[in-house]
């Protein structure tokens, strides 16, 4: 229970948002490592994390002369390697980030769908700077958020908001113990959700041990709002694992950590976006973006040649040569709410200059003298680039778009994706 399994779609959908997001936070200055899924259980209670986690987290397991677990959190193992050598005030802030797997042993009872599992993928990142920038880096994480959220087609305010999760200085027992800090890190996370104008309530008694936390808040398809992403203010695990970085004065000072998750658990994520579009995915997230119909077996061969170009152009295309009516085929690709259709008849085939055999016939097809973009489409194909092959389009609404030729409809194609719409 709670070890979800993807479909070669779901693996799809997880491949393609994984991508974009450690190219968006590369291009963020974000440096992406890897680290262990296994740890010694002695790191756990440096951090601090053993008592307040021992009960979600999976048995020990002895290996040689060592004590392991499966991690519940990368953390320590990113304050690990910010230890590994000396850092200068100059380098600050440093963001390490991983696609991170992670392990809670949750009661199954709690277990719900691709929301709360045992086993997740995290886009986690722990970024290391000094105090006077902390305010600015938790700034630039709320916009790479937004960021996030605007390509998945969320909606700041509507579908979803912030959270300021706050301390409680009378649960001692629950919380690391400098009114002070906490004082210091609230108001800090205040003031930036208030000079970014974003739409947030204050929660007591909802922040992290170590300090207090600014989550995003989506609702589900019933209204009930779940944590989707977070930014952590943590003035403890520095002290904890002896954290330093050499000032302009050449003397040791304590840095601040940001803990955040950008794109949050992969899986919780999909779960969003499943009921979010209710899986009529956009092209660019689609796990097939294109279906290559043919009206008969006439138009098989083109079709493949069509789907081959298509996939050659880095289009997730498939081909449905079943024997069946095209309006059976145009009902199975609605079905799997592919976002086009490409409809293949003689007509096409015929204008496209190309025979059962794929020889040219002598005569110039219409449109062919018109400009194409300048693409590469087609370029592992057997087929010249330069050539005018005519499709007819039909997208998942219904609505007939119409005729085109295969480039011009891979470099539109190509535009949405890019522009994520």
């Amino acid at each position: 229970k709670g070890l979800p399994m993807l479909t070669a779609k779901g693996a799809t959908i997880r491949r393609v948002l994984e991508r974009f997001i450690v190219d968006e936070e590369i291009r963020r200055d974000y440096q992406h490592v890897i680290t262990p899924p296994l740890a010694k259980v002695d790191l756990y209670r440096m951090s601090g994390h053993y008592p307040y986690y021992k009960e979600t987290m999976y048995p020990e397991m002895k290996v040689d002369d060592e004590k392991l677990i499966l991690r519940p959190m990368t953390c320590p193992h990113h304050f690990m390697l910010y230890k590994s050598s000396p850092h200068s005030y100059k380098e600050l802030p440093i963001r390490l980030a991983e696609i991170s797997p992670q392990f809670r042993y949750e009661k199954s009872g709690e277990l719900t769908g691709l929301i709360r599992v045992r086993m997740f993928m995290l886009a986690d990142a722990h970024i290391v700077c000094m105090k006077n920038q902390a305010k600015s880096e938790i700034k630039n994480v709320l916009d790479l958020i937004d960021f996030v959220n605007n390509a998945l087609g969320l909606k700041k305010g509507v579908d979803y908001r912030y959270r300021l999760s706050l301390g409680d200085r009378n649960e001692s027992k629950k919380y690391y113990k400098d009114d002070a800090s906490w004082d210091l890190a609230e108001q800090e996370l205040r003031d930036v959700l208030i000079e970014t104008k974003a739409p947030y309530y204050e929660a007591k008694n909802e922040a992290a041990f170590y300090g207090p936390k600014i989550d995003v808040q989506i609702k589900n398809i019933h209204g009930k709002e779940e944590t989707a992403f977070t930014v952590q203010y943590d003035f403890v695990m520095p002290k904890r694992f002896s954290m330093r970085f050499v000032d302009e004065d050449g003397k040791e000072k304590e840095p601040i950590v940001i803990h955040r998750a950008s794109l949050g658990c992969f899986e919780r994520t999909m779960a969003f976006l499943i009921e979010h579009y209710a899986g009529a995915f956009p092209p660019w997230l689609a796990p097939v973006q294109v279906a290559v119909l043919p009206i008969s077996d006439q138009q098989h061969e083109y079709a493949k040649l069509i789907t081959e170009i298509l996939k050659s152009s880095n289009i997730r295309a498939i081909s449905d040569l079943e024997n069946q009516t095209i309006g059976k085929k145009i009902r199975n690709s609605t079905l799997q709410k592919i976002p086009y259709m490409i409809i293949i008849g003689e007509k096409e085939k015929k204008r496209s200059m190309i025979n059962d055999q794929g020889s040219n016939t002598k005569n110039k097809s219409v449109g062919a003298g018109r400009d194409l973009p300048n693409t590469n489409v087609g370029a592992n194909s057997n087929l010249p680039a330069n050539k005018q092959l005519f499709i007819s389009v039909r997208s998942l609404n219904g609505k007939n778009i119409g005729e085109k030729t295969l480039y011009e409809f891979i470099h539109e194609l190509n535009q949405q994706i890019e522009k994520r719409i």
